[in-house]
């Protein structure tokens, strides 16, 4: 049954019941809920059946990677960084690469798209979960900004921009060096084009920002709405399309011209504040990502999507079945509610 949505936001919601017989000889039934992603339309199912299975390498935090100590190998340390890293073309930086405080940028030596780059921070080789300094993710965080914004006034059509981060090889990561990754290309990837659709599509029928009502309906409802750090809302997705996955907004904010540094700061701390609770449930892994559109008149407001992904650890298996990769719906085993309860003793 469908649950007390907006006016134009559908926050939509069905059960179905497995029915079987236990090796016991017990009948038994189990609920599994499926929900739809108001923004997206896509499902996901909740198997709650599974809620308490204990997760081979999730008993306690893993232990750090086997090269955790391997810095003289690293690329991304020093003093080895400023010899082993491309340099940023003269045309759009005649400094070869930026720097913020702690955090230096330069290009991606394996590019993605046209402006493809990384934003290091902490000069520790490796930061376990949630233990990074506030100051080096913000520096790291603005950085990544300034290169934007200085790739949008060389190339204004590299309109569609992204910052990534894949922390440990299980979330994609190539290196353990604590590193965002920057990019920006004039093509559209699929999600900006979908949400840029969806968002204008949306303002043109209602008036309003899109991401700006779901935070609306979620802080009324409450369940899922964790807490704020400056102007930042978190909440748990309502159908999550990865484990434990929790959402920043910044709502009214289109464009990245109107984010300051102290915005960065305070995603930084909510971000933090995020991983910590990872920590808490002995995860280690995570993704994390940004799109932004400067387009004209976009009306995709800034949203940080931060999920867990299987731990780095011997023997874990994969958070992505056949399910995910087949059949496209996203599979977990605890409710978004749940999950906003317990991360709101980190927002406090």
């Amino acid at each position: 049954m469908p649950i007390a949505a907006s006016t134009q936001l559908t926050f939509e919601s069905q059960s179905v019941t497995a029915s079987f017989i236990e090796p016991s000889g017990r009948s038994v039934e189990r609920r599994i809920e499926i929900r739809t992603n108001p923004i997206t339309g896509r499902s996901c199912r909740i198997a709650y059946s599974r809620v308490n299975e204990k997760e081979t390498g999730t008993e306690t935090l893993p232990p750090p990677p086997p090269d955790a100590a391997n810095t003289d190998k690293c690329p991304f340390c020093l003093p080895q960084v400023h010899s082993r890293t491309p340099r940023i073309h003269p045309d759009l930086a005649v400094e070869g690469r930026l720097s913020q405080g702690e955090s230096l940028l330069f290009p991606n030596l394996f590019p993605y798209g046209s402006y493809s780059a990384v934003s290091l921070f902490d000069n520790r080789h490796f930061v376990e979960i949630g233990t990074a300094s506030l100051q080096s993710y913000t520096d790291s965080f603005v950085n990544c900004s300034r290169y934007l914004q200085r790739v949008l006034r060389h190339d204004p059509q590299a309109q569609y921009l992204a910052v990534t981060q894949n922390h440990l090889p299980s979330a994609g990561g190539s290196l353990v060096h604590p590193h965002l990754q920057i990019n920006a290309d004039r093509i559209c990837s699929n999600h900006h084009r979908f949400h840029l659709e969806r968002t204008d599509r949306f303002y043109k029928l209602t008036g309003r920002l899109l991401f700006g009502d779901y935070l609306a309906h979620e802080k009324a409802d409450g369940s899922r709405y964790i807490g704020k750090t400056g102007p930042w809302e978190w909440t748990a997705a309502f159908a999550p399309e990865g484990f434990f996955e929790i959402w920043g907004i910044l709502p009214g904010v289109t464009s990245l011209k109107d984010v300051t540094d102290l915005d960065w700061q305070d995603l930084s701390r909510g971000t933090l504040n995020v991983q910590r609770y990872y920590r808490s449930i002995y995860r280690n892994g995570y993704n994390l990502g940004l799109l932004i559109a400067e387009t004209p008149q976009s009306r995709l407001e800034l949203r940080t999507v931060i999920v867990v992904r299987s731990n780095f650890a011997p023997w874990v298996r994969s958070d992505f079945t056949g399910f995910e990769i087949i059949l496209g719906d996203m599979t977990t085993f605890i409710a978004p509610e749940q999950t906003a309860a317990m991360a709101r003793s980190f927002f406090t």
